[in-house]
């Protein structure tokens, strides 16, 4: 399963709030999220492009691996595995025992709006702002899917430039 999405930086959520509404979208649910993100000892996931993160969330932990992101168009794509968790702690332990070292913690508080295959979120991330994310989660032409991504956001007006860099990676800029 491929992760196809855009994220724009947005400095007025309240009104991609109103036009979600408008496009018939409604909030699935807000909840609060602390990802720790990890670097293997083996290889650097920096030079890589790849990502091993364990995230905290109202609905448990869960532990996810991300592939390099490939452009597609406006809008980019990864290999995303997740699997759920009992135990964050335990499992940061065994990768903390097994040499993976934390590399950061990124805090967000996301809004979830779903329709169809599709998923926007509303994110207010500790330290860098605010953000829409638009996802498509597809098995199927990644470039149509890129198009569907760039046309809604356009309806959403958060059609300004996307934002490829994530999360982790703006925080470890910033804190250079």
């Amino acid at each position: 399963m491929l992760e196809i999405e855009a994220k724009f930086a947005v400095e007025d959520l309240e009104s991609v709030r109103t036009e979600l509404g408008r496009q018939g979208m409604r909030m699935e649910r807000r909840q609060q999220e602390r990802d720790v993100y990890y670097n293997a000892p083996h290889r650097d996931f920096g030079e890589t492009d790849e990502a091993l993160r364990v995230r905290y969330d109202d609905t448990g932990v869960a532990m996810t691996y991300k592939g390099p992101k490939i452009r597609v168009g406006s809008a980019k794509a990864r290999e995303e595995f997740n699997l759920a968790v009992a135990d964050g702690e335990t499992l940061e332990a065994i990768l903390s025992r097994l040499g993976f070292r934390r590399t950061a913690t990124v805090s967000k508080v996301r809004e979830f709006y779903e329709m169809g295959d599709v998923t926007v979120t509303l994110d207010d991330v500790e330290g860098l702002g605010t953000f829409a994310e638009i996802e498509i989660l597809t098995e199927e032409n990644k470039e149509d899917a890129a198009d569907r991504i760039g046309a809604i956001a356009k309806e959403l007006g958060v059609d300004g430039p996307p934002v490829y860099t994530s999360y982790l990676e703006m925080l470890l800029s910033k804190q250079q």
